[in-house]
C-alpha cells in the first residue's frame, strides 16, 4: 500500500490513541461518525484511520465536489484495509457508500487517490464512522434487569435507544445529500462560467464579424475625385 502524503496528524488528532495493557472495555473506541471536507492534490494519496470493535458496522460515504486544472476525470480511488493490511473494501468513482461488518478490532485505513488527475486537484466530501447492533443488544439486557424494579422506566430507555438509532441513520444520510447539494452546487457555478465565458466570446465575434463586414462594403465604393477612373462598383 502506497503511503504518499499520509496525514498521520489526523490519526492523533481526531481518533486518539488507544490504551496499552488495558481490557477491551478500556480502548478508546472513537466518535460515531465523522464528516469534513479534504482537497486532493494532483495525483496525491491522503490516508486516515478510524476504530471499530469486532461486530460493529463500519461505513464510508464519499463524493467528489468539485474538480480544477487541466485534467476534469472525477473519479477518486478508495480503499480501506484493515488492520491486518488486508483489503475490506475498494471503489473507483465519483461518489460511492462502502458499508461493511468488523471481522477484527483495530483502527481501519481509508486512502483516497487522485492518480487520475496528473494536472487537476478535487475537493471530496467525505463521511464515515461506526454503529454497533452489539452495544444495543447489551443495553436492552440491561433494560431487562431493570423491568423488575420499574417497567415503565424500561419502556422508556428502550424507545430512547431506538429513537437514538434512528436519528443516528437519519444523519447518515442527511450528511449524503448534503454532499449530493455541495457538489451540485459547483456543478452549478461551472456550467454559469462557462456559459458567460461562450457567450461574451459569440458577442464578440459577431460585432467585429459585422464591422468587418461593413468596413469593406464600404471600401467597394470609394471613389478617388482626382482621377477620371470609373468606380469599382
Amino acid at each position: 500500500m502506497f503511503l504518499k502524503d499520509v496525514s498521520l496528524v489526523w490519526l492523533a488528532l481526531l481518533f486518539g490513541l488507544g490504551s496499552s495493557g488495558g481490557s477491551d472495555e478500556d480502548v478508546f473506541r472513537g466518535a460515531d461518525q465523522y464528516n469534513f471536507a479534504i482537497v486532493l492534490p494532483a495525483g496525491g494519496l491522503q490516508c486516515y484511520w478510524h476504530y471499530a470493535r469486532y461486530g460493529e458496522t463500519f461505513y464510508l460515504n464519499f463524493m467528489v465536489q468539485l474538480v480544477t486544472g487541466v485534467a476534469l476525470d472525477r473519479h477518486l480511488s478508495v480503499m480501506i484495509n484493515a488492520p491486518s493490511s488486508l483489503i475490506v473494501g475498494r471503489a473507483d468513482d465519483a461518489s460511492g457508500q462502502i458499508a461493511f461488518n468488523v471481522e477484527e478490532t483495530g483502527f481501519y485505513q481509508m486512502c483516497f487517490s487522485n492518480f487520475h488527475n496528473r494536472f487537476g486537484s478535487m475537493q471530496i466530501f467525505l463521511n464515515f464512522g461506526v454503529y454497533s447492533d452489539g452495544q444495543e443488544k447489551i443495553e436492552k439486557q440491561k433494560e431487562e434487569d431493570m423491568k423488575e424494579i420499574n417497567s415503565t422506566l424500561s419502556i422508556i430507555g428502550e424507545s430512547t435507544n431506538r429513537l437514538q438509532t434512528f436519528v443516528f441513520h437519519m444523519w447518515r444520510h442527511y450528511n449524503y445529500e448534503r454532499m449530493r447539494r455541495g457538489s451540485d452546487f459547483y456543478l452549478l457555478q461551472s456550467n454559469h462560467s462557462y456559459v458567460s465565458s461562450w457567450s461574451a466570446v459569440q458577442s464578440l465575434i459577431i460585432i467585429t464579424a459585422g464591422y468587418l463586414q461593413l468596413y469593406y462594403l464600404k471600401r467597394l465604393f470609394n471613389t478617388n475625385p482626382t482621377q477620371t477612373d470609373k468606380p469599382r462598383c
